[in-house]
């Protein structure tokens, strides 16, 4: 597990200090000096603004705040670039401005020598490297964040795909993730801005995304998952896993050979059918969100391949998805509704799947969602393009402070990441027509005698076991009023404004009945002429108007500052 510790200004920081002036260097380098001095950490900055250009300082200026924190993440290293790349994935998390760029992140680093893979395969395995592979090529054929791969051999003949983790990327990560748990906490304390998205939150799930990343056991049992939905599909192809050669740290596959699915000109020179590998490649995507329920959530073309006889072979497995049936069935009926043009339905069905602090407003909900209906529906099936429906419908969500989960939205962005590919591969594909049997059939599923039954067999066991938890539930609370230990506690809201109002309109009468007493009574007191008198004038009753004026004047302002006399 990774070890992530809170840290203090003087405590663990002082461990972290070269690190910690460094991010805040770059972060002040690219215009967010403001937010330094907000944290209150500026005194990290002594070494880290030597390292500032002034030429940077101008140039990031006429730059957009998402592509600058983009920028800033690049440099920042692979801890920041993965929390961006997952962040882009998350619009439950940050605001939907940033998700487009975000996405751009590029995660192209330095290898690292074939002498530090060797000794971790060497460890890993207790053998030397020899004895479990051979490898024609030291140079590996790609390098990131986390992990590079190499071609290799193994001792039997067959060629594989060895991914090898990044020597120390552990401690690294456990660094960079206890200064960012610490400006977050900071974010959360000084800035009301950041305070609303949460940041701890955000960091704390970022360490358990990371966790499950640096974990290749996991990955390779989605690869084995998804390669079991499909095997006796021969249209789809998932390379094989070693599991013998694997581990938490090395993944082991079968080194497959194939055209990148966009490069039209080789999949045209070898003879590949164009719109039968766009129909395959449309139908794996489907198959796995709407049947069942567990996908690849990561399809950029990269990760997808054209093998001979108009294959599809997916790569990558370390980002996955997964939706359960009732998530499913909220998405066939919110697409149902929007198609049916019913904006009452829809805007219920995006309440139940996305999560809020507050409800919103329900007719100006209601209405936002009728007007995204008339933007995409009233035109042809195959203008309406699922990536502007994913993009329009953030900003809705964003607008009414609603979030939508991270599956949903990796679901959404998988389907609309397939579309522009299929785009590509044909321009005349209609992705929404080719889905229409997908969703027809989970609705169907609603109705299958089986899962009425299913239904009805849970509702009769919640019920009975409501009936026998009852009776104990009373006897508990008539227990709890012998011993006099349950209290009932009702909070009236808005009682305490009108007690507030009623408490102060009564000092403003005892107020009011004071100046009145003090100008009765000096009235009478310079009428008499009580002595000490100047100029034929009580000195007293004097005392008495001047103090009476004061007290109506201050009155007066008091009242006046409330807007209301």
């Amino acid at each position: 597990m990774l070890s992530i510790r809170k840290i203090g200004v003087l405590g663990r920081t002082y461990r972290h200090l070269n690190r910690y002036r460094q991010i805040l260097a770059i972060l002040f380098s690219y215009g967010f000096g403001e937010v330094i001095e907000l944290l209150r950490i500026d005194q990290y900055l002594d070494i880290g603004l030597q390292m500032i250009s002034k030429n940077r300082g101008e140039r990031v200026e006429k730059l957009s705040r998402a592509e600058r924190i983009r920028m800033a993440i690049e440099e920042l290293g692979p801890t920041y670039i993965k929390l961006g790349q997952v962040l882009s994935t998350r619009p439950d998390l940050i605001p939907a401005e940033f998700i487009l760029e975000l996405s751009r992140l590029q995660d192209n680093v330095p290898p690292f020598g074939f002498c530090e893979t060797e000794k971790i395969i060497q460890s890993e395995f207790g053998v030397p490297i020899d004895e479990i592979f051979d490898f024609p090529d030291k140079t590996p054929v790609a390098s990131a964040s986390i992990a590079q791969v190499y071609r290799t051999v193994s001792r039997d003949g067959e060629l594989l795909a060895v991914k090898v983790q990044r020597p120390g990327i552990r401690r690294i990560i456990e660094v960079d993730l206890e200064i960012m748990l610490h400006l977050a906490m900071l974010m959360e304390r000084h800035i009301e801005e950041f305070a609303l998205h949460r940041p701890v939150r955000i960091v704390e799930e970022f360490a358990k995304v990371l966790e499950n990343e640096i974990d290749f056991t996991l990955e390779a049992a989605s690869m084995e998952r998804i390669a079991a939905m499909f095997l006796n599909d021969p249209a789809v192809y998932v390379p094989k896993v070693y599991r013998d050669k694997s581990c938490a740290v090395v993944l082991t596959m079968e080194m497959v050979e194939g055209i990148k699915i966009t490069h039209i000109e080789a999949i045209e020179k070898a003879g590949l059918d164009r719109k039968l590998l766009t129909v395959r490649g449309a139908d794996v995507c489907l198959k796995q969100i709407f049947q069942y329920g567990f996908f690849h959530a990561d399809p950029h073309p990269g990760n997808i391949y054209a093998l001979a006889g108009n294959v599809i072979c997916l790569l990558d497995f370390g980002m996955v998805g997964t939706v359960d049936q009732r998530t499913r069935e909220d998405i066939v009926e919110l697409v149902d509704s929007i198609v049916h043009h019913h904006p009452a339905r829809a805007a219920q069905v995006l309440l139940r799947i996305t999560e809020w602090d507050k409800e919103p407003d329900l007719r100006s909900f209601e209405k936002d969602v009728s007007e995204f209906m008339g933007m995409h529906l009233f035109k042809p099936l195959r203008d309406i393009k699922i990536g502007r429906l994913l993009q329009h419908l953030l900003e809705i969500s964003a607008e009414h402070r609603l979030r939508i989960p991270a599956d949903i939205f990796l679901m959404l962005k998988a389907l609309g990441t397939v579309e522009g590919i299929a785009m590509v591969l044909d321009p005349e594909f209609d992705m929404i027509s080719h889905a229409t049997p997908y969703i027809q059939k989970v609705k169907l599923a609603r109705l299958h005698p089986e899962r009425i039954a299913g239904d009805a067999m849970q509702l009769a066991s919640q019920f009975m076991d409501f009936l026998g938890q009852f009776p104990q539930d009373v006897l508990e609370i008539a227990r709890l009023l012998r011993q006099q230990k349950l209290t009932v506690k009702i909070e009236q809201t808005g009682l305490s404004t009108l007690l507030a109002t009623q408490d102060q309109i009564s000092n403003r009468i005892a107020f009011s009945i004071v100046i009145a007493s003090l100008i009765i009574g000096s009235a009478l007191i310079v009428i008499s002429e009580t002595p000490p008198l100047v100029y034929g004038i009580s000195f007293i009753g004097f005392i008495g108007f001047i103090a009476a004026a004061l007290m109506g004047i201050w009155l007066l302002v008091a009242i006046i500052r409330k807007g209301k006399l």
